[in-house]
């Protein structure tokens, strides 16, 4: 199943807020527990709750290519480091791409992400 995104951004004002935060070399995680996780996982086919991600990659970063390629690299890293370890449910996720991820392979952000998700206590 696809991660159920977020959004609205007063969700991700309160993950920057209020949320824990992981600074990597190629992104930042932003973690917060989600107060409609309870009521969202009613809604889900399997009656359990979700994680929902949220991606941010700003101009900074380069033109609208560019941005689009970052944003593929963090969906399927995270979805790689789902696949290989558990990840706790029912948090809100907002992930930040740094402008040295453009020039480095995947398997690196791959690290760097699976590294913050384990330092904030998202990996079983």
């Amino acid at each position: 199943m696809k991660e159920t995104p977020i959004r609205e951004n007063h969700l991700y004002a309160k993950a920057y807020a209020a949320g824990k935060k992981y600074v990597g070399r190629y992104c930042v995680v932003y973690v917060l527990p989600d107060r409609q996780a309870r009521r969202l996982a009613k809604s889900h086919p399997q009656k359990e709750k979700v994680n929902r991600i949220g991606l941010t990659v700003t101009k900074k970063i380069g033109g609208a290519v560019v941005r689009n390629r970052v944003k593929r690299i963090i969906r399927a890293a995270f979805r790689g480091i789902a696949s290989k370890q558990a990840i706790s449910t029912g948090y809100l996720i907002v992930i930040v791409a740094r402008p040295a991820a453009v020039s480095v392979k995947s398997t690196e952000i791959e690290k760097d992400l699976s590294a913050g998700l384990a330092k904030l206590g998202l990996c079983k």
